[in-house]
């Protein structure tokens, strides 16, 4: 009888006791503290187009790229933010600086602020070496809706951007009339104009419509193309890794994705600095109608 009446008591007492424990176990027992995250590396990346792409952003590209460099390098962030060509000029102005900056032809203001690389191409040489390398580029062509390219007829020149078609088309043998991109491209196809001298976007417009459209590469000159320059050198490591990604065999058999191509210029093309400001491109533009045009435009040009 008196076991019964004390296992009744316990029965009932347990409820007291499990709370006791909980109390007790928090007091003395409290919870080791979660570790905490290491704070992760942030790098900057801005991407300036000066020049129209293939289709697609060359912006949305790079954050693509950035993650998988993510799952490289552990402990960095690749940010990535799109510039217009102004709006970083503006930014510079301000102090505002990437730790990584991917651009075209026009913008020179971030030149004395890029660190030399390893690698080698003439449109990113400068007296302190190779400051930017091209991670992707495009190319002039001349398009005609027949085969026939002798037939008389009038020449839109595509011009979309900080890039000199004018110097190419002339460079190729080309005289045409200066035409804004679209107005240009929609010209050529409405019979407005015989020939199309453009670039690898007009390639792009074609191909979405379906259209039926001749080209011959016009491989004299070439300023399409889209640059990397490191200028952190706090985060040169965390940067590097970046470049090397970007370089990568498989990123680059990306490149078709957004109507670009990896950098193999053919041996002879002409290329001017990427570092070159407005006023040196303005002038190039405006050096056309001279008689000793090409031997002028040697002073600027470099080989690749």
């Amino acid at each position: 009888m008196k076991f019964k009446k004390f296992f009744k008591f316990s029965l009932k007492a347990l409820p007291f006791f499990l709370v006791a424990a909980v109390v007790l176990s928090v007091v003395f027992f409290p919870k080791a503290p979660a570790k905490a995250q290491t704070e992760k590396r942030v790098v900057r990346i801005w991407n300036v187009d000066t020049f129209e792409g293939g289709k697609g952003s060359r912006t949305s590209f790079l954050r693509r790229v950035a993650l998988k460099a993510e799952k490289q390098n552990d402990g960095v962030y690749y940010l990535i933010s799109g510039y217009t060509l102004d709006g970083a000029n503006s930014a510079f102005e301000e102090g505002k600086k990437p730790d990584i900056l991917s651009f075209g032809v026009g913008l020179s203001s971030f030149a004395e602020q890029s660190l030399p690389l390893s690698f080698r191409f003439a449109g990113g040489e400068t007296d302190s070496g190779c400051l930017a390398y091209p991670w992707c580029g495009g190319g002039y062509y001349l398009f005609s809706k027949t085969e026939n390219f002798e037939e008389a007829g009038a020449t839109a020149v595509s011009k979309g951007g900080q890039n000199l078609a004018e110097v190419a088309a002339k460079l190729a043998g080309v005289t045409g009339e200066c035409v804004e991109s679209s107005a240009a491209y929609v010209g050529f196809l409405s019979g407005k104009y015989r020939y199309l001298f453009g670039t690898q976007r007009d390639l792009c417009r074609f191909q979405s419509r379906g259209a039926t459209v001749y080209s011959k590469p016009a491989t004299q000159y070439c300023d399409l193309y889209q640059y990397i320059s490191v200028l952190s050198a706090e985060k040169r490591k965390d940067c590097n890794a970046f470049v090397e990604t970007l370089l990568s065999e498989e990123v680059q058999s990306w490149l078709p994705e957004i109507g670009m191509t990896r950098v193999n210029a053919e041996k002879g093309t002409k290329t001017v600095s990427v570092f070159s400001d407005r006023e040196a491109l303005l002038a190039l533009t405006q050096s056309l109608d001279r008689a000793d045009f090409e031997k002028y435009l040697n002073k600027f040009l470099k080989t690749v």
